[in-house]
């Protein structure tokens, strides 16, 4: 795999300011990890070190001020204050490195309609997206996706999910995953239905089918996963079984993780409990949205082993309400945060989405101190990875996971004075810094 911040250091260069720097989220992943490590031994691979950084270990070791990361062959070596290693050496003096950011629900197919959505129902975002999606071409699609993955990668972000519900045919299909490889950027491609496809019809599961058949060819080495995004039971009214069932038992059955708005509104209630006793939930699922769900309902989350992606940004614009971070954290329910869609929100910034999360929960217990920075920063990074199945691969710098990294400048008017990095990172941060 390409080392993602080898390419962010090349394109803002060598920093000269002798700030403090600072890296979040090293931990150690026990025998998996050193498994991993082992086989990189012996692959006597490409290294690169970063120097003068500086670390810390989900607040086990604290701020390792003028630490060093070591990788090889795409994946960290080590982190820490004294890391030997030979290869590259790139220097990270007033450098913030951490992991790049873990998005978990994107329609990046409609990036090309954004801010489309108006002030009047008639142009609001379903029926925008509605009428101009069912127009698309194969080509839109790819333009669109690769738009939203490049801004990706301008803004941070190393992990996309292109969550595609406008698969119009196979060609559709193959564009939004051309795109996200073109790019290069680590991403799920979820595929689903047409925009205008009636409720009373079945998706058709041949592009899906075909994928799956032959995913290596493409994967992009390993990059790029594949899963379905399904209708679900519920969109403007109750899907029926006979259209639903055999969406989500073909997606079982090519052994593919699916991913499912529901109780998106706050009157979108008792969403959560059918799905729970037929069985629909499960660690394969992960839940976009789930605003409405009752006490009860997160309870079944969590004991069917189902994560969930919240879009504070898009929840807040559309109308849907505050999401439920705070109680879905105390649930250990596996979250992430999500741009959604930049027809509705504009901007694909998931610094600002994670700053926002964090404000949402403060105002929700009109406390200044209610969901701390760290613990928002790693909404977007561990715990967006765990949302997405890919906690043991990426979304921290632990030894052995891929070298999914970023490097934030604090040489800029809007990074100055550095203080309590967790803070500055959360609340500053904007894509020209990285």
């Amino acid at each position: 795999m390409r080392t993602v911040q080898t390419s962010f250091y090349s394109r803002r260069g060598r920093a000269r300011s002798n700030r403090r720097s600072w890296t979040i989220f090293v931990a150690a992943d026990g025998a998996a990890a050193a498994r991993r490590r082992s086989r990189l031994e012996a692959a006597g691979a490409r290294r690169i070190h970063y120097r003068q950084c500086s670390c810390d270990d989900d607040g086990r070791l604290g701020d390792i001020p003028g630490g060093s990361i070591h990788v090889r062959n795409g994946e960290i070596v080590a982190v820490g204050k004294d890391v030997k290693g030979g290869g590259q050496k790139i220097d990270g003096t007033g450098m913030i490195v951490m992991p790049g950011l873990v998005e978990t629900h994107w329609h990046m197919w409609n990036t090309l309609y954004r801010s489309f959505s108006g002030d009047k129902p008639e142009e609001g975002y379903f029926p925008t997206v509605a009428r101009f999606g069912q127009q698309m071409t194969a080509d839109d699609v790819f333009q669109s996706t690769r738009l939203s993955a490049a801004e990706a990668i301008n803004s941070g972000m190393t992990f996309v999910h292109s969550w595609c519900h406008n698969v119009r045919s196979m060609a559709h299909a193959e564009a939004d995953i051309r795109a996200l490889a073109e790019v290069g950027i680590r991403a799920r491609h979820s595929c689903g239905w047409p925009q205008g496809l009636p409720d009373t019809q079945s998706a058709d599961q041949a592009p899906i089918e075909s994928l799956a058949r032959d995913w290596k060819s493409w994967s992009n080495e390993g990059l790029i996963t594949l899963g379905m995004a399904w209708r679900g039971q519920f969109r403007a009214g109750p899907i029926k079984p006979e259209v639903y069932q055999p969406e989500v038992d073909n997606a079982r059955k090519l052994g593919l993780p699916i991913t499912v708005h529901v109780a998106s509104a706050r009157k979108a209630v008792n969403q959560i409990e059918p799905l729970y006793n037929g069985k629909l939930l499960g660690k394969d699922v992960q839940l976009i949205h789930t605003l409405s769900a009752s006490p009860a309902e997160l309870d079944m989350i969590k004991q069917s082993g189902s994560a969930v992606s919240v879009s504070p940004g898009s929840e807040l614009r559309i109308g849907y309400g505050y999401p439920q971070i705070s109680e879905m954290l105390a649930k250990g329910i596996p979250l992430g945060i999500s741009v959604d869609t930049s027809a509705l929100v504009g901007t694909s910034n998931l610094f600002a989405v994670l700053k926002l999360a964090r404000d949402c929960e403060n105002a929700k217990a009109e406390s200044e101190f209610k969901l701390p920075a760290r613990k928002a920063l790693e909404l977007g990074t561990i715990e967006g990875a765990r949302s997405m199945g890919m906690g043991d691969e990426i979304g921290s710098l632990t030894p052995g996971k891929r070298a999914d990294l970023i490097a934030i400048s604090t040489n800029a008017l809007n990074m100055a004075v550095v203080t309590d990095p967790a803070h500055l990172v959360l609340e500053a941060t904007g894509p020209e810094n990285i």
